[in-house]
Parts: structure tokens; sequence; C-alpha cells
């Protein structure tokens, strides 16, 4: 990390030294139970105990009225949950914002939804600020609750507590108040806020994640949040956590005596980076209250690009995106939509935070590496190579230049199959296979005995290797023809490529990439398109020839046929993974080598054998492709989840919440036409829904041929298996199974 100059402190902090310092004593040698009665407990309790006067000392209340919990998300479903059983006999009406990060909103909506409770939600200005008389108008004699955030986490607007606690409790009603962000930064004393309850996050000011606390106003009642023993004033059950409570205690201490200091170091950091900023970028919009914000938050969208686009180039700078865009659509902050910021502005935003050890120098090398990126998005830059993203050993970044990753990048299903039913079919009695069914590749009949089959295929690039993605994308490419049961004959070349963020030499190495696997093929490259992007794309326009009574689709799978996959699934998790930093070499070097492996020897095998449906597994995934297959072929078909080979790493990857959102995506799509065994979890479904990239062949044949084709693939492609049947004619319904039915071991 020494490299990166990070800008996301409003995400977490670092452990401030002081603060380890404290909680050194509790790793190495002190670790009595501060219940216990003996001298080592009776340590640990006054350890505790200092640590809650440090936060009181800081929020300027009493020491009884500080509870410690595991971080701000506990806090807060504390007061707002516990508030709400407490007070529900005197009414069942909250208030809120439409800025609230999600652990005030969801707690909220749970209320709502499982409770029966009322949810006001209320609306902000374009600054993010809450109208004091909008709280007003709201307030009904069921009202029991306003939650208002103090400081918001995207833009840093500093929301008007005090004046709208005062508006609540003439009216009897209590407020709470989310201090995640503002406790550290700006004054946060209770006598000064007026609030009966405010939650403070650990890791925002410097202390260990997993500890925070909550203030509760003396006389405030809430009902229970944790059972157990009559731990924190019998308000919260468990064994204290004496480490982390050590160390929130110094952190608090810290911020208290340097408040005023760390605030204006901060602020003037986060002005210089916008007066940096602004000079070299006329349209720069800044999100927020010019005045009435944290002095460390700078929310700046830059119109027209795309904020994950920019991050992605910006490879020695940590910071936050506030839009993600996707092929169909693009996905705006609750926050930014709130606040009625225009798309075409809110896609480029960016949230930069600065924290106490922000320097000049890091500002200004910011700045300096932001601006360059966002003239060359722009074309305002007159090099075409200068600032090219590259890993620490000076290779191109190649993901880094594109928000989506190969065939994940395609366009969601559901909004696929609209548009293509509104598209007239022109009849040709030649065209033996086009729209009507979902191959991806059409087949035109030339002579009794021969047909052509032609297919398209390109997307932005999955690995980071040039040369290795253009092998990718022409394997991908080819695998639509061997699925058809032709033989490619040759193939032309379909670029986009963004002359002014990438060196030509980078689409030189894209190019081999592609020739190697044309000559592993036996086919030519004899020519192609290319135009002028703003991100890389790569494909092929493959042409081959087939016998027309050999033709296969995906559409003629039968009943007692049985399931052949020919390569292992999880590379969409695995790319997302790399693009991240999170996979390990290995990981990588065995995805690379399944995408960019042909499915050739599989075909050639499949020619042998009466094999009655084909698909490739792409984009869609593996469930996404067979139920194209079986919905195409009017079957129903099982699937035996054991038996599907998985790239190794997939399932801790996907574990640690690195999922695709086309793998999202396909889950949701095939909902309708799956039935998944209860024991099959989430994190399978959405492995078994990958989103692939030059993924193997599935193969529909006679359950008696399947062993003699399996045994002939596996020469070629060691990991291929038989991973279910199709077991009757129907609908398209697909019965997922721990394993195969009748199978008890």
């Amino acid at each position: 990390m020494a490299d990166i100059i990070y800008l996301d402190y409003n995400a977490t902090t670092p452990i401030a030294p002081e603060v380890a310092t404290a909680m050194r004593p509790f790793l190495e040698s002190l670790f009595g139970n501060p219940s216990s009665s003996h001298g080592e407990g009776i340590a640990a309790r006054q350890v505790v105990e200092r640590a809650r006067g440090q936060v009181a000392e800081l929020l300027g209340c009493q020491l009884d009225e500080i509870v410690f919990t595991s971080g701000d998300s506990e806090s807060n479903n504390a007061a707002i949950i516990g508030s709400a059983l407490a007070l529900r006999n005197r009414g069942r009406h909250i208030i809120t914002s439409a800025i609230e990060h999600p652990a005030v909103s969801e707690v909220c909506a749970f209320l709502e939804e499982a409770l029966d409770f009322h949810v006001t939600v209320l609306p902000v200005d374009s600054a993010g600020l809450v109208d004091p008389a909008d709280v007003e108008k709201a307030l009904t004699s069921q009202t029991i609750l306003v939650t208002v955030m103090h400081a918001n986490n995207e833009v840093g607007t500093i929301q008007p507590i005090a004046d709208i606690a005062r508006l609540a409790h003439k009216r009897g009603v209590r407020v709470h108040s989310d201090g995640a962000q503002s406790v550290g930064k700006i004054p946060t004393r209770m006598d000064e806020l007026c609030v009966d309850l405010f939650s403070v996050a650990g890791h925002k000011l410097y202390a260990p994640k997993g500890i925070g606390a909550l203030y509760i106003r003396r006389g405030t009642t809430l009902t229970k949040f944790m059972h157990g023993a009559d731990h924190e004033q019998n308000r919260r059950a468990g064994t204290e956590n004496v480490l982390e409570i050590a160390g929130l205690g110094k952190a608090a201490e810290i911020a208290a005596r340097d408040l005023d200091r760390n605030a204006k170091h901060m602020r003037a950091m986060r002005d210089r980076l916008h007066e940096t900023l602004a000079a070299r970028i006329p349209d720069l919009h800044v999100n927020g209250h010019p005045e009435k914000k944290l002095p460390n938050t700078l929310s700046l969208s830059f119109p027209g690009l795309e904020a994950n686009t920019i991050l992605d180039e910006l490879t020695g700078v940590a910071a936050s995106a506030g839009a993600a865009c996707h092929a169909d659509q693009i996905d705006l902050s609750h926050v930014l939509k709130a606040m009625a910021i225009e798309e075409y502005t809110a896609m480029g935003t960016i949230r930069f935070s600065t924290g106490h050890g922000t320097t000049p120098d890091e500002i200004d090398k910011a700045a300096e590496q932001l601006a360059a990126v966002v003239e060359r998005m722009r074309g305002d830059s007159s090099s075409q190579t200068d600032g090219v993203v590259t890993s620490r050993d000076g290779e191109v970044k190649l993901t880094h230049f594109t928000h989506g990753l190969g065939c994940a990048c395609k366009i969601q299903p559901q909004a696929l199959e609209r548009i293509l039913k509104q598209i007239p079919k022109t009849p040709d009695p030649a065209l033996l296979v086009g729209t009507e069914t979902s191959d991806d590749a059409a087949v035109y009949q030339i002579a009794p005995d021969l047909a052509v089959v032609e297919t398209l295929d390109f997307f932005t690039p999955i690995v980071d290797d040039p040369r290795a993605f253009g092998a990718i994308a022409a394997a991908n490419a080819l695998s639509d023809v061997y699925a058809m049961g032709a033989r490619p004959i040759f193939a032309l070349n379909i670029v986009g490529f963004p002359v002014r963020r990438l060196s030509m030499d980078v689409l030189r190495e894209i190019l081999a990439g592609a020739n190697d696997i044309a000559a592993k093929a036996g086919i030519p490259i004899v020519g192609g398109h290319s135009v002028e992007d703003t991100e890389p794309k790569f494909g092929w326009a493959v042409t081959g020839l087939v016998d027309p009574a050999k033709v296969l689709t995906n559409s003629a799978a039968k009943p007692g046929d049985a399931l052949i996959l020919t390569k292992p699934i999880g590379l969409g998790i695995l790319s997302t993974a790399a693009k991240r930093g999170a996979a390990s070499p290995e990981h990588i070097a065995k995805s690379i080598s399944v995408m960019s492996t042909l499915n050739r020897a599989a075909a050639e095998a499949m020619s042998h054998c009466p094999v009655n449906a084909c698909t490739d597994i792409t984009g869609f995934g593996l469930i996404g492709h067979l139920l194209e297959m079986t919905i195409g072929s009017a079957v129903e078909a099982e699937l035996w989840v054991d038996a599907v080979p998985v790239l190794p790493g997939t399932l801790d990857l996907a574990m640690a919440g690195i999922i695709p959102g086309g793998t999202k995506d396909n889950l949701a799509h095939a909902a309708t036409h799956v039935h998944w065994a209860a024991e099959i979890p989430e994190i399978e479904r959405l492995i078994l829904c990958d989103a692939q990239t030059s993924g193997g062949l599935l193969i529909s044949l006679p359950e008696a041929e399947a062993a003699s084709l399996l045994a002939e693939v596996k020469k070629g492609a060691a990991e291929a298996a038989c991973i279910g049947k199709i077991t009757n004619a129907g609908e398209g319904m697909i019965r997922i199974l721990r394993r195969q039915s009748g199978d008890d071991q």
C-alpha cells in the first residue's frame, strides 16, 4: 500500500499508532474478563470504564449514557428497533431521510415490512440537506422516532440535527442520529445536538473495525437488543471486547484532543485537491452543500464520463465511485438520486475523503493523475500513450480500461429478448438456423451437402494481458462454430480501440494473441474492421462449413440424453477477482489456460457420436445456456451440483463477495424455470449461473453414448464431466439437485 495514495477515509481509517499502542497489552498479556471479581477481571473492567469515559468526554455526555457495541450498524439497529419496540404502544410511525446509509434505511424497511410500522422518507434538496420544516410537517400523533444522519457519507452534507431535534421534542418524539461520519471530524456534543440516541463507528475515527458505541440519553427506554447476561448496564449482553474497547477509547481521546487541528488539516487538503482539479477541468461539478459539509469530504462529478472507468485508470489512488455503469443501465447511488443530480453528471461521480495523514504531495500527485486521466478519456491530451494504466512491474492492466469483463458485459437476457422479439424475420428456405433459436451462429445452405456457418462475437477485456485477451476472444468466437458441429475455415477481426488511452502496441499484442489461436485452429485471418472506441473490444467473425444433415443446435435435446460439460465453470468470478487484485497468480494462470483452450477436440469427438444438441457456455452462465436448451427443445432437465467441475478458488472468492453483476442477473433470469433443491445455498446457485467467457461445450446425447464421448473428450479436456440428464418432455424446467437422483453416496 506504500505506493497508493489513500483518499477514501470515509470508507475506513487506519488504526492510529497511539490506538495500536493502547491495544497491544490486551493482545500480549492482559486477558481478564471484565465480569470477573479477581485482579485480572478488575483490571479489564477498569480499562472498559476508562474507555467509556473517553468516549463520553468526546460526546459531551455522562458515562452511563455510553453503551459499547460491535459497530455503527449494531448501534443503529439497537436504537431504531429498540425504540420501535419500546414505544409501539404509543404509535408506529417513524420518520427518516432519503439519503440514509443502509444501516438505517434497511432497518426502517424491516420495521415497515415485517412489523407493520409506517415509515415516512423525507426528501433532500440539491445539496443533500433535509429541511426541518419537512420534518415538522411529517410529524403526527403516531410518530415515535425521527432518525436522520448527522453527516452524509457520500457528499459530506451536515444535517441541521439540533433544529430537527427541537421540533421533534416539542411533539414528544424521540430523535436518533447516525454519527458514523461526523465523530472525530466535527463537534459532536450531545448537549448541543440535543438527540436522544447517537451512533458511533470506531473504524471511521482511527479505531479498529468491529467496535462502536451507542449514546442513550438518560431516561430513554429501549427494548434490550442483545439478550443474555447483564453486561453494559443490562442493555447489551455479551462479554465486552476489551481489546477493541481500549482502542475506541484511545481514538476518542485523540479525536477530542486534536479535533480542531485535524479538521483544519483535512479541510486544507480537500480544498487543495478541489482547486487543483478545477483549474484543469472546467466543467467539474461539486456535490453537497458548499458550506455545511464535512471538512474532509469532496464529492466530484466528471460529466459524461464513468466513475469506475476513471478509477480503473487511476491505479495509484484509492477513492470511491458514486455510480456503476452496466451494459443496459447506470446505477446511481441513492444519495445522488435523492439530490436529483442528472444522470449525465452523476455517472461520473467519485468521492474523495482526506485523513489526518494526507500530505500536500499526495494531493498534488493525485490531482495530476486524475486530471491526466480525465483529459485523456475526453481526448483533450495530445499524447495517445502517456499515462497508460500498468501494474507495478510495468505491464498494461487491460481490464482497467473497461467497466465490463468479457461475456459478462453482454446485455441482460431479459432486455435483449424483448428487443429481438420485435424484429421481423426475413423468410428464406436456405436459412437452416436463424433467430428462431438462441444459437450463437447462423447456418445457411448453399448446396445439397454443404452449408455455411457464420458467427460474430466480441467483448471487452477479460484479462489484463493483451495477448491473452486476443487469444481468449478468438477461442470464444470459434466455440460458436464448433457448437454447431461445423469446421471453421477463416476469421475476420472486429476491433474497437481507445487510441487516446492505450498504445497501438497493445493492439498489436491483442492481434498477435488472436493469430496464435488461428494457427491452432488451422485457419487464416483474412481481414477485419476497426473503430475508435472509449474502451478496448475485440472479437472475430468466423465462417465455417457443415453438412446440412449434421448441423447441431441447442434445441434438439431428447428425453434420456446425458449432459456433458467440457470445461470447468467459475471464470467470471475468477476474472472479476483478478481485476480487483484478489486472485492468486495460480488461479489467474489457470483461468487464462481454460479460456484460451479451443473446444476443437470436443467438436471432433462429437463428429463421431450421435449428438442431439450442443451449445457453448458463455455470458448467460451454465444454467442460462442449459435453460435455452431445455426451452428450445421442449424438455426438462436434471443437473447435479456435485458433478459440475468448478475452477479452484471460485468458492472462496464468491464467499468473499466477488460476484460479477452479470452472474447475479443470470440467477434472477433463471428463477421462473429452475427448481433448486433446498440444500443448495445461494453461493452455489450464483456459481452455477456465473457468466463465463470462452467456456466449455454443453453436449446433449443419448445416455448409452455418453461414456464413450466423455472418454474421448477427456483426452483433451481432463475436467470434462457428465453433469446431468434430460428427464422428460416439458416446458423447459430444470431441477438442480446435490447429486444424481437415487444416488445416496
